[in-house]
């Protein structure tokens, strides 16, 4: 065989990743942003980041993170994190939430999304199956990378695009990982306390039901968000519900949301000793560390009681006045007969909207047929970039989309509006 030859054969991957599809959210993301490259003018709504013009990270922090540096913190963590850093999660985690942990039971990561993965990896063998609602994020491809069969479950509106008992109930006992968000990711919406704890029980009744010799079902609770509540809504822990949950269950957590630190790395998750020993060493393997300048300056920072709380009543503000603006303006679209409307914010930087336009014709053009076609139309017509529910998983004729704040002003949200209200007129 010639090397010519050799190098038109056909290269084979594994079928995992092979069949493994790109996050719809992020090719969006990327398409936004050439268009903003190339000078249109783009709202920019669909990635749950921040503009750190607008919401910058703690300056404590930023401090902290350059002493760090500058001290020469930069060989490798001890696997599971810094200990002062551990020390300070508990004592943070306790503060906050109310929730014990020693240091034992937490190992910390570059960000969430390892720690998801790595739950998958350390809970779950090749066929088991993970139940999860959608629309929601990432789950969906943690179990194809994990070899695992899914099992999903629509949400609604009627419930906020939260999951119930009564949903979850047909599929329990075929269920070895329940994944769970709260607040959840897209919809900004939370369980309440009697939603959670109806859940809570669900899961213990099935794990009582089950032999000595068979895995439980455990509960991944992503609550990375669960600082960012607005108004009223009280963020709820299955283990706070259910004490007798907790060898169930992990939690998810971190810096990314509530100190506006995406790019800072620093997550951690909080379990059962036996779970997260074993996570740290799954984490290991993959080399997800967090940086131990940026963990060191974060285990200083959490420490800072008032600084902390005065930095996040500001960056609850700063997102609820947004939330608030987006929803307040859909409402008054829809009062004027525009078919939109919009969730009450609960958590979170997103609010959970309706453009239920298909079927509508924009002037000079054909019919919307689909929501991706109503998508396009509001992005080329109103500027407003934006993430369908089917990116979430949910169906594709899903009319809900995810809105998100974390790079708007005021301003813009005013000039968005008007610009939303312009294209909604073409149609007919």
């Amino acid at each position: 065989m010639t090397t010519a030859e050799m190098t038109k054969k056909e290269l084979k991957l594994s079928k995992m990743a092979d069949n493994l599809e790109s996050s719809p959210i992020l090719v969006l993301s990327k398409a936004v942003n050439e268009k903003i490259a190339a000078g249109e003018n783009v709202f920019n709504l669909t990635v749950g980041d921040f503009n750190p013009k607008i919401f910058p990270i703690p300056t404590a922090l930023t401090e902290e993170i350059i002493s760090a540096y500058n001290a020469g913190l930069t060989n490798y963590p001890p696997t599971g994190g810094l200990p002062e850093l551990k020390q300070a999660i508990s004592r943070y985690v306790k503060r906050k939430g109310n929730m014990e942990y020693s240091t034992s039971e937490v190992t910390v990561t570059g960000g969430a999304r390892p720690l998801i993965y790595g739950v998958y990896q350390t809970l779950l063998d090749p066929g088991d199956t993970v139940l999860f609602p959608v629309p929601s994020w990432n789950n969906h491809y943690y179990s194809h990378l994990a070899h695992c069969k899914q099992q999903m479950i629509e949400t609604t509106a009627e419930n906020n695009f939260m999951i119930t008992a009564d949903d979850l109930r047909p599929h329990i006992q075929s269920a070895n990982l329940l994944a769970l968000c709260s607040p959840q990711n897209p919809s900004g919406t939370c369980f309440t306390k009697e939603q959670l704890e109806d859940i809570c029980d669900l899961v213990l009744e099935e794990n009582n039901r089950r032999g000595p010799n068979e895995k439980p079902v455990y509960v991944l609770y992503d609550q990375i968000y669960w600082i960012l509540t607005h108004g009223d809504v009280e963020h709820v822990n299955p283990v706070l519900l259910r004490p007798e949950i907790k060898d169930y269950t992990i939690n998810i957590d971190g810096i990314s949301k509530a100190f506006a630190a995406t790019g800072v790395r620093i997550g951690w998750a909080t379990g059962p000793e036996k779970i997260i020993s074993k996570l740290g060493v799954v984490i290991t393997h993959m080399g997800a560390w967090a940086p131990k300048p940026e963990q060191s300056a974060c285990a200083k920072y959490l420490d800072r009681e008032d600084e902390v709380d005065e930095y996040l009543t500001e960056m609850k503000k700063k997102i609820s006045d947004r939330l608030n603006a987006f929803y307040n303006g859909f409402k008054a679209l829809r009062q004027e007969g525009f078919k939109v409307d919009a969730i009450s914010p609960q958590a979170a930087m997103y609010l959970t909207i309706q453009l239920d336009l298909v079927g509508l014709t924009p002037q000079g053009s054909s019919k919307l047929t689909n929501p991706k076609e109503v998508n396009e139309f509001i992005l080329s017509k109103a500027g407003m970039a934006l993430v369908p529910f089917y990116g979430f998983g949910a169906s594709d004729d899903s009319s809900w989309f995810r809105l998100s704040v974390g790079t708007t002003s005021m301003k813009m949200i005013d000039q968005c509006l008007a610009k939303l209200k312009v294209a909604l007129d073409e149609l007919s």
